[in-house]
């Protein structure tokens, strides 16, 4: 299965840069257990292809909304700025 992701740095509120990654994924059950298993192997995959990743969440539709699962400073950075265009994709 291919996954969209976007692959993205931003200047940290403390300073410096952070490295994000995005993927427009969410698990078949939909539980936060999984929706977390789900993220950590798509994180492990992103490193494993170079990208750096500082922080990751998941980006999936809910009913007619956007919701977002994963760090919580990226998950309120994206809910207030929006989904990124897809940069990537990786084999999950």
């Amino acid at each position: 299965m291919r996954v969209n992701l976007a692959h993205l740095q931003e200047h940290a509120r403390s300073g410096g840069r952070i490295n994000f990654a995005v993927f427009d994924a969410r698990s078949s059950s939909g539980t936060n257990d999984d929706n977390a298993r789900l993220l950590a192997q798509l994180t492990a995959k992103a490193k494993a292809a170079n990208l750096r990743v500082d922080q990751s969440a998941l980006a999936f539709q809910s009913g007619s909304r956007i919701q977002f699962f994963g760090s919580p400073p990226l998950v309120e950075y994206l809910s207030k700025n929006g989904l990124p265009g897809w940069t990537h994709t990786i084999d999950a």
